[in-house]
């Protein structure tokens, strides 16, 4: 990297840029990633046999028989983290015509694992933790916010999350978090441009084709560049942050904040 990399350096992708949250060795990274915020297999294909016997009557075998719920999809009415699944689940819902259910803990693990798994009894099922201690997370200790912008708040250098939960899976999410050279898209990639003039533009790109690209510079402003101007144009296919060094509970609470992230209601 060159001398002047090291703002270029904090621009992200889907990306939590605290200092605090690099991995010293990839060995780490490796062992996180292998699975300690997942449900196990035998939980979900557990789960499964319950949703049959216990879910689908309503919910239908693909979740969705339910207005304005699609549980394949992990999209709730109001409930974001599994504590709120369980709540759901053993007390029923009395506005919503759902009665309450008497499972034991095995049983209802398996059921919030085949759910956050999409269904899938082969599938990867992701813990969502609690809301509240993951919005902290992000303001805090992960300084997420110092790079990203949520409901209008925040600066640009890095993609806008205020509608992350829409659009990304907590699989997707978990991933990003914990192996984020795999949750890298193509347009969100940081690049460095020098002009023929001799200035150096590093930012995050945002559209580009054949003659021109657009960028959010390092200063957060927005830039359309001819590259017929350009003297130097790269575009970097590293991410520029590391896997996380967060707890297994501080990244399902972090991935519940960002699921519940859906644009301004």
């Amino acid at each position: 990297m060159r001398d002047d990399g090291r703002t270029f350096a904090r621009l992200g992708l889907l990306g939590f840029c605290a200092v605090a949250w690099l991995l010293p060795a990839a060995e780490q990274g490796h062992a996180q990633a292998s699975g300690d915020h997942q449900y196990t297999s035998e939980d979900i294909e557990a789960g499964s046999r319950v949703y049959t016997s216990e879910c689908a009557l309503c919910h239908g075998a693909n979740g969705d028989d339910v207005d304005g719920v699609n549980l394949r999809l992990g999209q709730f009415r109001s409930s974001v983290s599994d504590d709120d699944l369980r709540g759901v689940i053993t007390t029923g819902l009395a506005s919503a015509r759902m009665p309450a259910f008497d499972l034991n803990s095995d049983e209802l693990n398996g059921v919030i694992a085949y759910i956050r798994a999409g269904f899938d009894p082969s599938g990867v099922a992701v813990k969502v933790g609690d809301v509240a201690r993951g919005q902290d997370l992000f303001e805090g200790q992960g300084d997420c916010s110092s790079c990203h912008r949520v409901n209008g708040r925040g600066p640009r250098t890095a993609p806008d999350l205020s509608d992350i939960g829409a659009v990304r899976t907590p699989a997707a999410l978990q991933r990003a978090i914990l192996d984020p050279i795999t949750a890298l898209l193509p347009i969100n990639r940081p690049v460095r441009a020098v002009t023929r003039g001799g200035e150096t533009i590093q930012g995050r790109r945002l559209n580009e084709d054949t003659y021109t690209v657009q960028l959010i510079d390092s200063e957060g402003r927005l830039r359309s560049l001819v590259k017929a101007d350009l003297a130097e144009y790269e575009v970097s296919n590293t991410p520029t942050m590391e896997p996380t060094t967060l707890s297994s509970d501080q990244v399902a609470d972090l991935i519940g904040y960002l699921l519940s992230l859906r644009g301004m209601q």
